[in-house]
């Protein structure tokens, strides 16, 4: 089945031409996207839309949560985290409260922005090769 919307055929050739990381860099901007569309339909008092976009924002969540290697210290925060915004997302939900969904928002981004700048690092290390001995 052919992909009419050249839009829509970049960025499935981006999602599957993308590194791990970039995957994830990616998630977080989606999940940017529908907390923006969740204040949004908030604003218009589109409780459907509201709704969905915030369903949208927890699925990449949870996505997160199940993704984490529990073996890595660091993954205990980062579960904690995670589950926090999920929670604070539902009572956004229940609620309509535009004041959580900015809170949530902001965490996001430090997400996102942390990891961004660890994939530009990662880029710029010189890729370890096998030993010469």
């Amino acid at each position: 089945m052919a992909i009419s919307n050249p839009y829509q055929q970049y960025q499935t050739n981006a999602a599957t031409t993308a590194s791990p990381g970039e995957l994830t860099l990616m998630l977080y901007n989606g999940c940017l996207k529908f907390i923006n569309l969740a204040c949004k339909a908030v604003e218009d008092n589109n409780i459907e839309e509201r709704n969905t976009n915030i369903q949208k924002a927890q699925n990449i969540i949870r996505e997160f949560m199940v993704t984490l290697n529990m073996d890595i210290e660091i993954s205990k925060n980062l579960m904690s985290m995670y589950d926090y915004m999920n929670r604070r997302l539902m009572e956004a939900n229940l609620k309509n409260d535009l004041e959580i969904l900015k809170e949530v928002e902001g965490y996001v981004v430090d997400f996102r922005n942390t990891w961004k700048e660890a994939l530009q690092l990662s880029k710029q290390r010189p890729q370890v090769q096998g030993n010469k001995a």
